[in-house]
């Protein structure tokens, strides 16, 4: 039983196929309704350009990788309306952004999964923060990302810096995955608390443990190399994957 005195949702595992399925199938959804898609991919995007050209005007141009990196850790939530077009589309519901946003507005515990991701952000940055202040110095500062490349690349206290700024974001990014690939959907989908979700999507990630990982570094890569281009490339890469979120979610977790 949850929290909420309800019967736990029913986790089922997953293949390698299933995430492939999932990501034909969010593909398709995406060339069905590319509109919807395209705004929230678009939204994303401008979120990230945003964040740098205010990095750039302040003059830490430099943390344009690290924040791309963390930036990826608040796509599950920034999708949240693709998981409902998904939804409608499956059930045969109108879709608009106004019952897409009526919908989410009428769940009150996704917005402490939103905390929860903005948590896992905010903790990325400071412990960032705190890796350059304790290996490459108080006051470092660089007058370009080419120049903190240089001495990230080039200097034993940079490549330190990276491999464990690396570990420990990879680490951050499982967990949070971890609480998150089913939680989003999952309260969308039914009337649960979101402790609840967030126990329903670990247990989806231990009981298949192989597929999901491979999900998560799918989902990472695809992320990354679609922020590179000032992040335009997130324009397509976040509704795809999106869409193909809510799929995966309809197989690992048993319709009620």
């Amino acid at each position: 039983m949850s929290i909420s005195g309800k019967i736990d949702p029913v986790v089922r595992p997953v293949a390698a196929t299933d995430i492939a399925e999932a990501l034909v199938e969010g593909l398709r959804d995406f060339q069905a309704l590319p509109i919807y898609g395209l705004v929230f991919g678009a939204l994303y995007a401008a979120g990230g350009i945003g964040i740098i050209l205010c990095l750039t005007a302040l003059g830490m141009a430099y943390l344009a990788y690290p924040l791309a990196a963390g930036f990826a850790l608040m796509g599950p939530f920034v999708a949240i309306g693709l998981y409902e077009v998904s939804r409608r589309r499956e059930t045969g519901e109108p879709v608009s952004f106004g019952a897409i946003w009526s919908a989410i507005r009428s769940r009150s515990e996704i917005g402490w999964m939103a905390f929860v991701s903005l948590f896992f952000f905010v903790v990325w940055m400071y412990q960032v923060w705190l890796l350059i202040s304790l290996l490459l110095g108080p006051h470092a500062s660089f007058s370009s990302l080419r120049e903190f490349a240089t001495v990230v690349l080039t200097t034993t206290e940079g490549r330190l810096f990276l491999a464990i700024g690396n570990a420990v974001g990879a680490t951050l990014a499982l967990i949070l995955f971890s609480l998150t690939v089913v939680s989003f959907p999952l309260l969308l989908d039914r009337e649960v608390d979101f402790v609840t979700a967030m126990v329903t999507s670990v247990r989806a990630v231990i009981t298949s443990p192989l597929p999901m990982i491979g999900w998560a570094a799918v989902i990472v890569m695809l992320l990354l190399v679609s922020a590179l281009p000032y992040f335009l490339g997130l324009i397509v890469t976040l509704p795809v994957l999106g869409h193909a979120t809510w799929h995966l979610y309809r197989r690992l977790v048993a319709p009620v």
